[in-house]
């Protein structure tokens, strides 16, 4: 389990614009915001990072550096980057199954005779601070009711203005 406050594990992965992403390498002013979704199949996550594609710029006002991660291939993230209108949302693939479990994700297999991929993870969204270390997670073992990207702007507003600390330290 992750803990707040705590270092992240680093992250390297290929993004669907032909380039790569490294977590340790970022520099935002405030935040890298971390999205990890289910993948293609799931019309969620599609209706979720549409959504996030037309606040992407209320995030990098912000400082908040965004990219989306997902378990899928290669091929299944170049659908989804063709097909979703996630406008210039970064999106990240092939993130392993053991990455994955050391973000604290849940973990769910294919159900029979669906276009899910033999395993995935399930969502989860984190606030990273510049030094590498956790501010905020949310973690869920199922697609439904994702954190609203309005609410997340405003607290992030509020933990900007009033220099909130990283809470739950204590776990």
């Amino acid at each position: 389990m992750l803990k707040p406050g705590q270092p992240v594990p680093d992250l390297e992965l290929p993004l669907t614009i032909d380039a790569s992403f490294r977590l340790s390498q970022q520099s935002p002013e405030a935040f890298t915001m971390l999205v990890f979704y289910r993948g293609k199949h799931c019309p969620i996550c599609k209706t979720y990072l549409t959504e996030l594609g037309t606040k992407l710029d209320k995030f990098t006002q912000r400082g908040v550096n965004v990219f989306a991660i997902s378990m899928d291939s290669k091929d299944r993230a170049m659908v989804s980057h063709g097909e979703w209108e996630t406008g210039d949302l970064p999106l990240a693939y092939g993130l392993s199954e053991d990455q994955a479990r050391e973000w604290g994700l849940y973990i769910s297999e294919q159900r029979p005779g669906s276009e899910e991929p033999e395993h995935f993870s399930e969502p989860g969204l984190f606030l990273v601070k510049p030094d590498g270390t956790l501010y905020f997670a949310v973690t869920q073992n199922a697609p439904f009711t994702r954190p609203s990207l309005d609410e997340l702007i405003q607290g992030i507003d509020f933990v900007l203005d009033k220099d909130y600390p990283t809470r739950g330290t204590l776990t």
